[in-house]
C-alpha cells in the first residue's frame, strides 16, 4: 500500500481558515476552502485567507474540492483560489447556491464547475472516492466528508452537533457513521471547538422559546442580529413573529440575499403575510415588529454597527427597542462588539445577551458529543482540528481517557502533514502554508511589514525627517527638518533627533555622502534608535533625501 497524507492549509490550531488537502498517489482533494477574520492589530485587513502556494505549485494533482457547508470558515477563500485554479467544486445544494452567488462578485461563474453532491452521494476522484454524510449544524444541508483510501477512510466530521430535535427535522446520519466503521475508518477529523464544554449541547429549536419570551414581552420593535447564513435561527424568528403576531423585516444586504435565496429553494418556509419590506416598518406599531440584522460581530458597514452610529439611512434605532444579541463572538471580535452594544444601550435601547431561556445555542459538539462520534466511527487514528491549541490538548486528553494510546492521536499543525503507510503514521516535513491577508477592497497581500508600519502609525504616529545633500560634490547641504503627525513625544524629542541627525550626517565620508541610498538608510537608522532609547516610542520614520 502507498503513501496517504493529509495535509492542514489552514484550520489546525487556529479557529477559521478550514482548508485541508488529502493527498494518495496523483491524485489530491481540498477539504474546504475558508477565511478567518483579523484580530485588531491587522489595521485595514478585512479577511485573512490560506497561503494557496502549495495547491498552485501541485495543480496538476488537484483534481477536486469538496465543501462540508456554507459557513464563511469553510467556503469564504474559494473565490480568491478560483481565481487561480479552475478545479470542479462539490458540495449540497444550498452550498452551492450560496458560493455561486458569493463567486459572482468577483468571477464569470461560467468558468467554474460547480457540481451538486447531495448527503449520501459519493464522486470518484482517481484513486479516491469521497462521499458526503448528513450532519446537523447551525445551516442546513451541512455534510461530513470521507474520503476512502488505501488505509481505510479519512474522515472529516466538519462542524457538527447532535442535535435530535433539529429546526428542519433532518437529522444526522447516525447509521451511515456506523457503517464506515465497520468499514474501516483511518482517521478521524474532528471539531474541536466545544471541547471545553462538558455534557451535551442544547438543540438549536430550543432558541424559539427565547425568542418568544422577548416577542411577548418586549414594548417596543425587536432587532436581532446573528450571522447572515444562520438559516435555522432566521426560521425561528419568522415562526415565532408569526405565531405572536409581529412582521418581520430585513436589514442588511447579506441577510437579505440569504432570506431571498433559501425561500426560493426551500430551505426558509416564511409564513404568509409576515414578511415586509424594511421602508413598510413604520407603517405598523412597534411592538408588532421584528427586524433581522446583520452585525454580529461589529462589523463596521453592518447594518446594526451604522444604526448604533445613526449613520444608517434606511432606520433608527429608537427609545424602547429591544435587541437580541443572537450570536458567539469570533475571537478578537470583542471589542467591535461590546462597543456597538454600548452605544445602543446609550440610545435607550435594552440588549439581551444572555438570557436563562436561550437566545442563542451552539452549532459546535459538547463533550460527550465528540465522544459519541469517536465511538461511533472508532477511527484507528484521532486529529482534532477546527480548535486552537488549548481545544487540541483537551481532546487529546479525553481521547487518552477513552482508551486511545498517545501514538494514534496527532495535534494536527497548518502546513505540517499527517503521512500515513500501512502500519505506521507520523507528521512530516512542511510544506509551503501561511496566511495571506486581505485589504477592505478584496486585494490580496499585505504584508508583515506593512502591518508593522500601521501599527506604528496607530501607536506612536510619523515621523518625517528631510534632508538636502548635494551627492556630486558629497556635501550636505542646509541643516534637517524634522514634521511629526500623531506624535506625542516630549516636546524637545524632534529637535534633539534633527540634532542627531546632522552630527552623525556630518561625521560621514564623502564618498558615503555620495551613496543617497546610504544616507537614507542612516537617516533612518539614527531616528529609530534616538526614539527608542531616549523616548521608549517607535514612530514610523520616513526619511527624505532631496538631492541638491
Amino acid at each position: 500500500m502507498g503513501l496517504v497524507e493529509i495535509i492542514p492549509l489552514g484550520g489546525a490550531g487556529e479557529i477559521g481558515k478550514n482548508c485541508t488537502v488529502v493527498s494518495q498517489g496523483d491524485d489530491m482533494v481540498l477539504i474546504d476552502c475558508g477565511l478567518s477574520f483579523p484580530n485588531e492589530e491587522m489595521f485595514g485587513v478585512d479577511i485573512v485567507i490560506p497561503d494557496f502556494t502549495y495547491l498552485i505549485k501541485n495543480r496538476h494533482r488537484l483534481k477536486g474540492i469538496f465543501i462540508t457547508h456554507a459557513h464563511e470558515d469553510h467556503i469564504g477563500a474559494l473565490p480568491y483560489l478560483l481565481s487561480k485554479l479552475k478545479v470542479p467544486v462539490y458540495s449540497s445544494e444550498l452550498t452551492i447556491a450560496m458560493l455561486r452567488q458569493k463567486l459572482e462578485d468577483r468571477m464569470d461563474t461560467r468558468e467554474v464547475k460547480l457540481h451538486v453532491m447531495n448527503p449520501g452521494d459519493t464522486v470518484e476522484i482517481g484513486s479516491l472516492k469521497v462521499e458526503s454524510i448528513r450532519i446537523t449544524h447551525s445551516i442546513p444541508n451541512t455534510t461530513s466528508i470521507g474520503v476512502m483510501t488505501e488505509h481505510g477512510w479519512v474522515l472529516f466530521t466538519a462542524d457538527f452537533k447532535f442535535d435530535f430535535t433539529p429546526v428542519d427535522g433532518k437529522l444526522t446520519d447516525l447509521a451511515r457513521f456506523a457503517e464506515m466503521a465497520e468499514e474501516g475508518v483511518v482517521c478521524l477529523l474532528s471539531d474541536s471547538t466545544n471541547v471545553e464544554r462538558p455534557g451535551w449541547g442544547p438543540s438549536e429549536s430550543l432558541v424559539s422559546e427565547g425568542f418568544r419570551k422577548v416577542f411577548t414581552t418586549a414594548p417596543g420593535r425587536v432587532l436581532i442580529t446573528t450571522f447572515a447564513s444562520n438559516i435555522h435561527r432566521m426560521q425561528q424568528a419568522f415562526t415565532v413573529a408569526s405565531e405572536t403576531g409581529r412582521k418581520v423585516a430585513i436589514a442588511g444586504r447579506r441577510m437579505e440575499q440569504t432570506v431571498d435565496l433559501c425561500t426560493r429553494l426551500g430551505y426558509l418556509q416564511v409564513p404568509a403575510n409576515t414578511k415586509i419590506k424594511l421602508d413598510e416598518v413604520n407603517g405598523f406599531p412597534p411592538e408588532k415588529i421584528v427586524i433581522l440584522t446583520t452585525g454580529s460581530q461589529g462589523e463596521p458597514m453592518s447594518a446594526l454597527v451604522q444604526m448604533s452610529k445613526e449613520e444608517y439611512s434606511r432606520m433608527r434605532i429608537r427609545e424602547g427597542d429591544t435587541l437580541i444579541y443572537s450570536a458567539r463572538p469570533i475571537p478578537g471580535n470583542e471589542s467591535a462588539i461590546w462597543r456597538t452594544v454600548n452605544r445602543l444601550f446609550r440610545m435607550g435601547a435594552n440588549v439581551i445577551y444572555d438570557s436563562p431561556t436561550p437566545i442563542h445555542v451552539s452549532g459546535h459538539a459538547y463533550q460527550e458529543e465528540l465522544k459519541m462520534m469517536i465511538n461511533l466511527t472508532r477511527p484507528f487514528y484521532l486529529a482534532p482540528v477546527h480548535g486552537e491549541p488549548r481545544h487540541q490538548a483537551l481532546y487529546r486528553e479525553i481521547a487518552l481517557g477513552m482508551g486511545y494510546p498517545a501514538h494514534r492521536i496527532f495535534t494536527m499543525v497548518d502546513g505540517l502533514p499527517l503521512r500515513i503507510q500501512e502500519t505506521s503514521a507520523e507528521l512530516g516535513d512542511p510544506v509551503e502554508c501561511g496566511r495571506v491577508l486581505v485589504d477592505n477592497a478584496g486585494n490580496e497581500g499585505i504584508s508583515d511589514e506593512v502591518l508593522r508600519d500601521r501599527a506604528s502609525l496607530a501607536n506612536d504616529g510619523i515621523v518625517v525627517i528631510s534632508l538636502a545633500i548635494d551627492p556630486e560634490a558629497g556635501e550636505v547641504v542646509g541643516n534637517p527638518e524634522v514634521m511629526a503627525k500623531g506624535f506625542s513625544g516630549p516636546d524637545k524629542a524632534l529637535q534633539l533627533c534633527a540634532d542627531t541627525v546632522y552630527d552623525t550626517i556630518r561625521g560621514l565620508k564623502k564618498s558615503e555622502l555620495q551613496d543617497v541610498d546610504f544616507v537614507r538608510h542612516t537617516i533612518g537608522d539614527v531616528a529609530r534608535r534616538q526614539f527608542s532609547r531616549r523616548n521608549q516610542l517607535r514612530p514610523l520614520v520616513v526619511p527624505v533625501v532631496i538631492e541638491a
